[in-house]
C-alpha cells in the first residue's frame, strides 16, 4: 500500500471530506467491502462514527429516523458508540489491532465479513479507530500494512481538523457553555504524549459550572515543561483568569524565560489585569538529561510521587497563589526522579467534599499499571462516581511516567509504544 496515495487523496479533497477520501483509498487497497473512521469522543469514554448524509431532494424530501446515539446537523451524522469492554475499547486500551471473524449469526451490517479494528494514534495520543470489513482474513503482512495506514491516517486527521469544526462537532456529545469553550481552547491539542524518556497524559473533568482548571505541557530538546493551575471562582470570570495566567506562562516560556521568570510574569499579569482573583498552581520543568524535576508551588495541592509500592506526597516549598501580591517571591524545589517513577499532579477538585469518599492514594496504586492515558480517566471516573456524576469543582489530573531513556530512540509501532500500553480488561 502506497502511503503517498492516501496523502494525495486526502490533500485533493476538502478538509471535511479528507478522511472519507483517504478511507476510500484504504478500502480499495485491501479490497474492503466497507471502511470507516471512528473518532475518539471528547468524553474519553466512547467512539463516534461520523458520516456524510446528503439531504434528500424532491417533493418527498425528508430525513430517515435517527439511530440510537445518533445526532445530525445538516448533512453530517455522528453516532456515539460508548465503550463497553468490547473489541473497540480493547483496541484503544491495548493499542493493538483487533481481528474479528464473521459472526455467522446475521447480526450487524456485515455479518459474513472479517472485521479489523486498527488504532489511529500519534505519539500515544488516541485519535480513534480505523474499521475495515474484509471478505477474507488478512494475513500478517496485510495486518502490518493496515496498522501503518492507520498511523498515517492519524496525521491526516491532525492536519485537516485545523481547518474545520466538523471533527470537533463530532466529538462533542454535550453542548459547551462559553466558559467551557474558553477552557477547552486553553488545553493542549494533544492530551497524551509519548517520548523515549517519559509518557504523559492529562485529563480535565469539568464541573457543572466551569472552575477554571488548566493543564499544559511543552517539550523542548532536553526539557519538559509542565503546569497545572486552578483559577479562583467559576464560570466565565474563572475561565478568563485562567486564560490570563496560562497566556503569561506560555509567553514567557516561549521567550526562553526560566521557571521562576514564568511564574513571576504570571503573577504580575494577574495583579495587573485581575480583580480580586488569584490562581493556585504547580509550574515545573523536568530536565530529561538528569531527571531533575524543578517545581514552583504557588499555593497548590502537593503532587504525588509513586515509587515502587509507595505513594508519597512530594515535599515542596509553598509560596502564595499567583495574583495576590505583586512583590511575592517564588522559589523552586528540586527532586530527582528514578526510572519507573510516576508523578501525579491534581487540582483540589479531586479532593472536594463530595469526592472525599475516594481513597486517592489507594486509587493511585490501583491504577499504577495503566498507561497514563487510561490512568487519568480512571481517576476522573472515580471522582465522578463519588460525586454522583455532578462535580462541584473541576477535577484535573496530569500524570507523567519517567522512563529515563532520553538518549535512546522511542520504540514505537503504529504511533504507540506497545510495552507501555494498558493490559486488556
Amino acid at each position: 500500500m502506497d502511503v503517498g496515495r492516501i496523502l494525495q487523496a486526502a490533500e485533493a479533497a476538502a478538509p471535511v471530506d479528507a478522511i472519507e477520501q483517504a478511507a476510500r483509498e484504504l478500502g480499495r487497497a485491501f479490497d474492503a467491502v466497507s471502511v470507516s473512521f471512528l473518532i475518539a469522543d471528547l468524553s474519553g469514554r466512547a467512539l463516534v462514527r461520523m458520516a456524510h448524509v446528503p439531504l434528500e431532494r424532491g417533493p418527498v424530501a425528508g430525513r430517515t429516523s435517527l439511530a440510537a446515539g445518533e445526532r445530525r446537523e445538516e448533512e453530517e451524522s455522528a453516532t456515539v458508540l460508548p465503550f463497553d469492554g468490547g473489541p473497540a475499547e480493547q483496541a484503544i486500551r491495548t493499542q493493538t489491532l483487533q481481528v474479528l471473524p464473521p459472526s455467522g449469526t446475521g447480526e450487524g451490517l456485515h455479518p459474513g465479513l472479517w472485521r479489523v479494528l486498527a488504532p489511529v494514534t500519534e505519539r500515544g495520543e488516541s485519535i480513534g479507530l480505523l474499521e475495515l470489513h474484509l471478505p477474507e482474513r488478512p494475513d500478517r503482512d496485510e495486518l502490518a500494512q493496515i496498522g501503518q495506514m492507520a498511523h498515517a491516517l492519524a496525521f491526516v486527521v491532525i492536519a485537516n481538523r485545523r481547518h474545520t469544526d466538523l471533527y470537533e462537532w463530532g466529538q462533542r456529545t454535550r453542548s459547551f457553555s462559553l466558559s467551557a469553550e474558553i477552557q477547552q481552547r486553553l488545553l493542549p491539542h494533544a492530551r497524551t504524549c509519548e517520548a523515549a524518556a517519559f509518557t504523559l497524559a492529562g485529563w480535565l473533568e469539568p464541573a457543572a459550572t466551569i472552575g477554571g482548571d488548566t493543564f499544559d505541557y511543552s517539550l523542548a530538546r532536553d526539557l519538559l515543561h509542565l503546569s497545572l493551575t486552578d483559577a479562583m471562582g467559576h464560570g466565565v470570570d474563572a475561565a478568563l483568569t485562567a486564560s490570563t495566567c496560562l497566556g503569561s506562562l506560555r509567553g514567557t516560556r516561549r521567550q526562553g524565560g526560566s521557571l521562576v521568570d514564568q511564574v513571576d510574569s504570571a503573577n504580575e499579569a494577574l495583579v495587573d489585569h485581575g480583580e480580586d482573583t488569584f490562581v493556585t498552581g504547580l509550574v515545573a520543568r523536568l530536565d530529561l538529561r538528569t531527571a531533575a524535576l524543578h517545581v514552583v508551588n504557588a499555593g497548590h495541592v502537593a503532587p504525588y510521587l509513586l515509587r515502587g509500592a509507595d505513594v508519597l506526597t512530594m515535599d515542596l516549598r509553598v509560596d502564595l497563589p499567583l495574583g495576590m501580591f505583586g512583590d511575592t517571591t517564588y522559589g523552586t524545589t528540586t527532586h530527582v526522579l528514578e526510572p519507573g517513577d510516576r508523578l501525579v499532579l491534581i487540582t483540589d477538585g479531586m479532593l472536594e467534599r463530595n469526592v472525599a469518599s475516594v481513597d486517592l492514594p489507594e486509587t493511585l496504586r490501583a491504577t499504577r499499571a495503566l498507561h497514563p492515558r487510561e490512568a487519568v480517566r480512571a481517576l476522573a471516573d472515580a471522582a465522578l462516581a463519588a460525586a454522583g456524576n455532578s462535580l462541584e469543582d473541576d477535577a484535573t489530573v496530569l500524570c507523567v511516567d519517567w522512563h529515563g531513556r532520553h538518549d535512546e530512540p522511542r520504540r514505537a509501532l503504529g504511533g504507540a509504544e506497545p510495552l507501555r500500553a494498558s493490559a486488556r480488561l
